[in-house]
């Protein structure tokens, strides 16, 4: 089914890719690069959290990861004629796991932000969001107004960008962060919490789930995200490669084919 995807677009070609890089950046002066690592070792590891609904959520039966980036890891790993293996990580641990050389890339939603690009380098996009909110049909929380209020706990994913940015806009809520092995819909389920603040795709997920679950959207779009893929800081043939991984599934077809497997195509990038 995906051979009709890659009809019309080349192959994305390493000798060219490279001899292009040298034309336009300075990785002419790189002496060597994760893509030729990459090829040379025959596998590409790929940090994923697998925990992010529709991105890389590992599924309890099966055991296997699924979501667009599960599926678009792969295409990667074909692209480059390799091996993929996946290595788990978080919104907490990426930057210190891509720095510390435990993957190659990072490829699970990850939000674009200016304070994460002083540690890591991103593509260019491929999804963007806004936040969102994840309630219980008969709680506390049914409109966007009710989240700001005393008493209302919400909580979120420990080093996702929505932690920063929610502790600044909440002025009467509390806020907490929570990591592994707690999950924020479980803190949901039971009560625990008022409210879940996340992105578009794991709302509509949770949604579709649970029957008790309801999405509470923002009166306006709400910190609007860049969803990019990342990869360590000083590797611009690397980099270079990437980008047009992501500018290749646009043009032939596979971002929009896996978006909407994946109940994403509202969030697409342009």
């Amino acid at each position: 089914m995906l051979s009709k995807f890659r009809s019309g677009v080349s192959a994305l070609a390493l000798p060219a890719l490279v001899a292009g890089a040298a034309l336009v950046t300075p990785a002419a002066a790189q002496e060597t690069s994760r893509l030729i690592e990459v090829t040379k070792s025959g596998t590409l590891r790929v940090c994923q959290y697998p925990m992010y609904y529709s991105i890389s959520f590992r599924n309890p039966t099966t055991g296997e990861i699924e979501g667009i980036d599960a599926d678009l890891s792969k295409e990667l790993a074909k692209e480059l004629g390799v091996e993929l293996e996946i290595v788990e990580s978080s919104f907490g641990t990426f930057i210190a796991d891509i720095q510390a050389s435990k993957c190659d890339i990072g490829m699970f939603g990850i939000g674009a932000t200016l304070q994460r690009a002083q540690a890591v380098e991103f593509s260019k996009p491929y999804l963007r969001t806004s936040i969102y909110g994840i309630a219980r049909k008969d709680g506390k929380v049914a409109t966007w107004g009710d989240i700001d209020k005393p008493g209302i706990r919400a909580v979120t994913t420990l080093g996702s960008y929505v932690e920063p940015f929610m502790r600044d806009y909440l002025k009467q809520a509390t806020l907490e962060a929570i990591s592994p092995p707690a999950t924020r819909e479980g803190e949901l389920m039971t009560n625990r919490a008022d409210v879940v603040m996340s992105d578009y795709p794991t709302a509509i997920k949770v949604q579709s789930e649970f029957d008790w679950a309801v999405i509470i959207k923002p009166d306006e779009p709400l910190r609007v995200t860049p969803y990019s893929y990342v990869v360590p800081q000083g590797d611009q043939i690397w980099l270079n490669y990437v980008n047009l991984f992501v500018d290749t599934i646009k043009l032939d077809g596979r971002l929009d084919f896996y978006a909407e497997k994946n109940g994403l195509t509202e969030i697409v990038a342009d």
